[in-house]
């Protein structure tokens, strides 16, 4: 009954990656998956920033303002130092960021790709 009416699905046999994309592929997705935000936060390490974040099943730190130097910034977080402590923020609570001077940006990414 089924071979009549529905046709049945047939998939492959194997289905195996390569190992390695072609050309400097791997290069380019590695560029790419980082988020534009990482990005601008990366170009502008070392500048005093006032980062301001909210943390909505706390109520001590309901609404938190961070004032540091950029020291480092992943896909997920930013590490922020000033004189007397280190914070540790996951972008995810970020609402926004205060640059004290203007911000390095550079939205062309044909580079990424030479």
């Amino acid at each position: 009954m089924n071979g009549t009416y529905y046709n049945t699905p047939t998939f492959p046999k194997d289905i195996s990656q390569p190992s390695s994309p072609p050309g400097n592929i791997s290069a380019m997705t590695i560029s790419l998956e980082q988020s534009l935000i990482e990005n601008i936060l990366r170009l502008n390490k070392g500048q005093e920033v006032c980062v301001y974040a909210s943390y909505p099943d706390s109520n001590e730190w309901r609404d938190k303002k961070f004032i540091g130097t950029i020291k480092e910034a992943g896909k997920d977080h930013l590490i922020l130092e000033n004189d007397t402590e280190n914070f540790l923020i996951r972008l995810l609570y970020i609402n926004f960021i205060e640059f004290n001077k203007p911000i390095n940006y550079n939205p062309d990414y044909s580079d990424t790709f030479k």
